[in-house]
Order: C-alpha cells, then sequence, then structure tokens
C-alpha cells in the first residue's frame, strides 16, 4: 500500500481499502488555501496508481466542507497593475485548476461529503467528485458573481454535474439554497439527515464500491471522461478497446469465472 505523504492542512486515513480525507483548516472554513490544495494535490497523486486504494473520500473539519477560494490570499494582489499582475493571476487561477482536475480524473471513485457549507469553489469541488452526499441542513451557492468574481476553473465541473442550463442559471445568479434542493438540482446524489446518517449512506456507497474491480472501475472512469471529446465512430472504436481490455485482464477473467461458478469474485472477498 503507497505511504501517504505528510500533512499540515489534511488528515488523513487509510482503512481496509478506503482512503478518508479530511480538510482540516475549521478557522478558514477550510478555503482552498495553497496549503490546502497543494496537500490535497499530493496525496491525491500519491495513490493515483494504486489500485489497493479502492475509494476517496474528501470531508471537512469543523462542521463545514469547503468555503470556496482563500479570499485573503486573493486579496493580497489589490493594487498591482500591469502585465506581470495579470500574469500572475493567471497563473495562480491555473494552479487552482489542477486540484480539481486531480480529482475530477482520479481513477478510484471518490466521494464528497457536504456539512455545514459548500460554497463558491468548495461547492465546484464537490461536483469533481462521483457521488455527492449531502446533510439537508448543508448550505449551497455559487457565490463568486456576488462578489464581483466569476466560477471561472469551475465552470466545466458544474456543467459536467448539474447540466448546462442548471449550472448557467445557479452560477449567474448566486442562487443559495440547501441539501434537498441541492438533491432536486442534479448537484448532491443523496440528502441525509445528520451525522449519523450521513455516515451510514457513505459506508453504504463504500460496500457498493469494493464489490466492483478496481481496474474496471479505473478503465470505465477513464471512458467516460473521454467519450464526449470524440465522434460517434471514434466512441465506438474506444468503447470496444476499452472492453476488449477487460475482457482480457485478469480482473475481467476472474470476475466472469466467479459468476460461472457461483462465487464472489476475489476483490469482493470478505476479509
Amino acid at each position: 500500500m503507497t505511504a501517504l505523504p505528510e500533512t499540515t492542512a489534511l488528515e488523513t486515513g487509510l482503512e481496509k481499502g478506503w482512503l478518508t480525507i479530511w480538510f482540516n483548516l475549521p478557522e478558514s472554513r477550510n478555503a482552498l488555501s495553497a496549503e490546502l490544495t497543494a496537500d490535497l494535490r499530493a496525496v491525491l497523486d500519491a495513490v493515483r496508481e494504486d489500485r489497493g486504494v479502492r475509494g476517496i473520500t474528501l470531508r471537512g473539519r469543523g462542521g463545514v466542507f469547503c468555503a470556496g477560494g482563500d479570499l485573503k490570499a486573493f486579496s493580497a494582489g489589490f493594487g498591482a497593475e500591469g502585465d506581470a499582475a495579470r500574469a500572475a493571476i493567471v497563473d495562480m487561477s491555473k494552479s487552482g485548476a489542477a486540484i480539481f482536475d486531480t480529482v475530477n480524473s482520479m481513477p478510484q471513485v471518490v466521494i464528497a461529503v457536504v456539512e455545514g457549507a459548500a460554497m463558491a469553489g468548495g461547492l465546484g469541488l464537490a461536483c469533481c467528485a462521483d457521488v455527492a452526499i449531502a446533510d439537508a441542513g448543508a448550505k449551497f451557492a455559487f457565490t463568486e458573481t456576488a462578489i464581483g468574481l466569476t466560477p471561472a476553473q469551475i465552470a466545466p465541473f458544474v456543467i459536467q454535474k448539474a447540466g448546462y442550463a442548471t449550472a448557467r442559471r445557479l452560477m449567474l445568479t448566486a442562487a443559495c439554497f440547501k441539501g434537498a434542493a441541492a438533491q432536486t438540482l442534479g448537484l448532491v446524489d443523496f440528502v441525509a439527515d445528520g451525522a449519523a446518517a450521513l455516515d451510514e449512506l457513505e459506508a453504504g456507497i463504500r460496500q457498493q464500491v469494493l464489490g466492483c474491480a478496481p481496474g474496471a472501475v479505473a478503465d470505465i472512469k477513464q471512458l467516460i471522461l473521454d467519450l464526449p471529446t470524440l465522434d460517434r465512430s471514434a466512441q465506438i472504436a474506444a468503447a470496444a478497446e476499452n472492453f476488449a481490455g477487460r475482457l482480457l485482464s485478469e480482473e475481467g477473467q476472474e470476475g466472469v469465472l466467479s459468476f460461472i461458478e457461483k462465487r464472489k469474485p476475489s476483490w469482493a472477498e470478505e476479509d
């Protein structure tokens, strides 16, 4: 199993093939500071190719998932002028985009568990997860336009999660809503009432994922990400290659044989 890097803005725990990552800057409501995003990128990069890590859960300490971008860091650039100042902001934005791309493209299943609030970039981060679950009382909003900014780097992932029309409306209006509405809007997959119910819901999703072959999960996730960029003939070819690779793999053969032999496949066996 991969050794996890040391972090200062995160707490991590790896148990029975499942990595839980806690954002641990409650004094800033787990804002996406340079420290937090660097730590998160390092941990995710470390486990990306480790198929012994079957899934990843993102959560926030202090009763809050993530309040979004680090506005204090943004304000440090006030008063700067000229091409160099603009280039520095562009570079900062591109650097921030890297964490959204990393979460979105992880080969493992990623669950976001939202308590308290997921605002702006924090909500964008939740949109990058494969499954988002939330407390019924959690608050959500893409607040950027309300403070004169734009949800620029998270926009592709919001559209990916909620669909074009809904994403467009929510990002343009900075509308605020809670857990049940977030589910109706398509930003959240499941809603629970209270921490215990959230834990139970997350445990159920974990169990489902642990019944799936890790290589198959990684391969279908990559295909899902690739398909929108391909024309139909290329989609057919990519899907055929994907399926052939699976059928010829050790996992694929084990899975087919386990079904024929009426037994659990090796990856789903009880510890």
